[in-house]
């Protein structure tokens, strides 16, 4: 959400930001005489409906909006979306093409190129992986990786509960003790972390075609991005690489550690196109145009 609230400043609107964890007085804000509500999945629509607000909703999902990874109450707020005043754009291609909504639009992630950028530091990690490892594949998957590469130091970031879960299940927890570098909660630190490594690697887990945010961040920072296959790789034109089993993925991983001359071809090209067509402020800017449409 941050990306899509950077945007809209970067476009001169004036923002007025709720978080609904550490959010002021709601009633207190909602005094103010606002354009539009926006928000991450069904956020921007709980809030319109609970209090009685008529404006244009503007929804940005970048989860399936028919399951709970949406919210708890998905069911009660997806008929919201036929009204002709609420507006969803949706992060995955082949999902979106399943909609029929008056509103809908596909519009892939995007970042703000004035956080996400390059830094002149010596990364102190080869790899890095954020997100759950919530699945017995996916830690499977991760605790073979290092395993196999020994000689490299890897990251993983995720919540804590999502660490001590994944320790407890894990068959060599201390390499999960070995690899785990804690949570990031904010845009800045997360940038960081990721100029601190050479490589990211993507397990996607939701949508059908689509790349998640983490690609973005990356490739905004001149890092190497290795995503699992997904049709949206289309949208970086043959650049960016992709792994298509295990084996693939360590083989790639050694390759590029080996071959900077590759390695920079690779991130300058994906980081021009994310650069043209995945920033903030002109996606905010689309966005601001079809609602005004």
């Amino acid at each position: 959400m941050n990306s899509i609230i950077d945007g809209f400043k970067q476009n001169d609107c004036r923002v007025t930001v709720y978080d609904n964890l550490f959010g002021k007085n709601l009633s207190e804000i909602l005094e103010k005489k606002f354009d539009y509500i926006t928000g991450y999945d069904y956020d921007a629509i709980q809030i319109k409906v609970e209090n009685n607000l008529n404006i244009p909703a503007i929804s940005y999902f970048s989860d399936d909006i028919r399951s709970k990874t949406s919210g708890p109450d998905w069911e009660k707020y997806l008929p919201y979306l036929e009204e002709k005043d609420n507006f969803t754009f949706y992060w995955d291609k082949v999902l979106s093409g399943y909609e029929t909504f008056p509103n809908f639009h596909y519009l892939p992630h995007f970042v703000n190129f004035d956080i996400y950028k390059t830094s002149k530091r010596k990364p102190k990690f080869d790899i890095m992986f954020a997100g759950r490892l919530d699945t017995d594949f996916r830690l499977s998957f991760f605790e073979e990786l290092v395993l196999k590469l020994p000689e490299l130091h890897v990251a993983w970031y995720a919540i804590d509960r999502h660490y001590r879960d994944a320790r407890e299940r894990a068959n060599y927890p201390e390499i999960i003790d070995l690899c785990y570098q804690g949570f990031i909660d904010n845009e800045k630190d997360m940038a960081k972390a990721i100029n601190n490594s050479k490589i990211v690697f993507n397990m996607n887990s939701q949508g059908i075609s689509s790349l998640n945010y983490r690609t973005f961040q990356t490739v905004a920072c001149k890092k190497l991005l290795i995503s699992d296959y997904r049709e949206e790789l289309a949208l970086f034109e043959g650049n960016m690489p992709f792994y298509e089993d295990f084996s693939d993925l360590i083989f790639k991983i050694e390759n590029y550690l080996d071959d900077n001359e590759a390695y920079t071809k690779v991130t300058e090209e994906c980081y021009k196109i994310a650069r043209q067509s995945h920033n903030s402020k002109d996606c905010v800017r689309y966005i601001l145009k079809t609602v005004k449409n």
